[in-house]
C-alpha cells in the first residue's frame, strides 16, 4: 500500500540520498490529513447550514454542562483564536439566535455567552450526525489502530504542549 506522501519520500531520497526524510513522512500525512479532514467537515457542516467554526462554538457551550455557559475568554481559549476572532463569532452566532450574552453577576466587566435554546436544540440534534459522521471517515480503522494511533497523537500532543484546554 502506497500514499502520495510515500512518493514525495521516495523523491527525496533519489534527490538527496544523504537525508532522512522520516519526519517528513509524519508531519506530511499529518497535514495532508488534516487538509481532507477539513474539507470533510466542511462539507458536512455546510449540509447543516453551519461553519465549522459555529459547531466548535456551540459543541463547547453544550459540553461546559448546565447552564451551557462560558465566558467569553474561555471560548477564546478553547477556540484557539484572537480575542477579536471570537468577538465576531459570538455575534453572528447571537445574530442567528443561537447564543446570548449575558452579564456575570460577579464581575460586571466580564460576559457570559450562553446557549439560547434553539442553539441547545441544534448541537443536541448535531452532535450524533456529526460522531456519525467522523466514525464514516475513520471507518478502515480497525479498534486497536484506533487506540494505537490516538495514543500516538496524544504523546505528540503532550510532547508540544497541548495537555489542556485553558
Amino acid at each position: 500500500m502506497s500514499d502520495a506522501v510515500d512518493q514525495l519520500l521516495e523523491q527525496w531520497k533519489r534527490e538527496r540520498p544523504d537525508l532522512a526524510p522520516w519526519p517528513m513522512g509524519i508531519v506530511g500525512r499529518i497535514t495532508r490529513l488534516s487538509l481532507l479532514l477539513d474539507r470533510e467537515l466542511k462539507e458536512f457542516f455546510n449540509q447543516h447550514g453551519l461553519e465549522r467554526w459555529e459547531f466548535d462554538v456551540l459543541a463547547t457551550l453544550r459540553r461546559s454542562g448546565p447552564p451551557y455557559e462560558l465566558t467569553a475568554g474561555a471560548l477564546n481559549r478553547a477556540a484557539m483564536v484572537t480575542s477579536g476572532a471570537i468577538t465576531n463569532r459570538i455575534d453572528r452566532l447571537a445574530g442567528r439566535g443561537l447564543v446570548e450574552r449575558i452579564r456575570d453577576e460577579d464581575d460586571r466587566r466580564s460576559v457570559r455567552v450562553r446557549l439560547t435554546d434553539e442553539g441547545w436544540r441544534l448541537i443536541e440534534e448535531l452532535v450524533p450526525l456529526h460522531v456519525a459522521n467522523e466514525a464514516r471517515i475513520l471507518h478502515t480503522l480497525g479498534e486497536e489502530e484506533r487506540e494505537q494511533l490516538a495514543g500516538a497523537l496524544r504523546g505528540l500532543l503532550e510532547s508540544l504542549g497541548d495537555t489542556s484546554l485553558d
